[in-house]
């Protein structure tokens, strides 16, 4: 697999503009499930959101289905906040205190990912069988 280096950029909450690089990092595994990244400067803390994806294209009915079997709480002792976000495939962002430390962050993000990988397994398998009742819904 290869490495992702990604970059943090400073994102300004008012205008949603990027001002200034933070930092970039080597991300060694899980790298795909990555959709976006940005630090937000508020109430004297510097806040990272991590922007979490699937590793593939979802069907309609799976994308349903991953959102209802995904345990966010699994998350929380490694995040301040989860919640699903608007994408193309499901999306949950995460937030978590900067860590001005480049081994800090790097560890960081690879625990986060590599949760966020066994929580995805886990759905993957526990919907597999569940096309029928999700099609049945629509």
């Amino acid at each position: 697999m290869e490495t992702l280096v990604v970059m943090l950029m400073e994102k300004d909450p008012e205008t949603g503009v990027f001002s200034n690089e933070v930092g970039s990092y080597s991300i060694q595994e899980h790298g795909n499930l990555v959709e976006g990244i940005y630090l937000i400067h508020k109430e004297e803390q510097d806040l990272v959101y991590l922007k979490l994806t699937t590793d593939r294209d979802v069907a309609d009915w799976e994308y349903d289905a991953i959102l209802d079997y995904y345990d966010m709480d699994a998350l929380k002792d490694m995040v301040l906040t989860i919640e699903e976000s608007e994408g193309y495939n499901p999306v949950w962002e995460v937030s978590f205190r900067f860590i001005d430390s480049q081994d800090g962050m790097e560890n960081l993000l690879t625990t986060i990912l590599q949760k966020h990988r066994n929580i995805l397994d886990e759905v993957f398998e526990a919907i597999k069988d569940k096309k029928a009742e999700y099609d049945e819904q629509e």
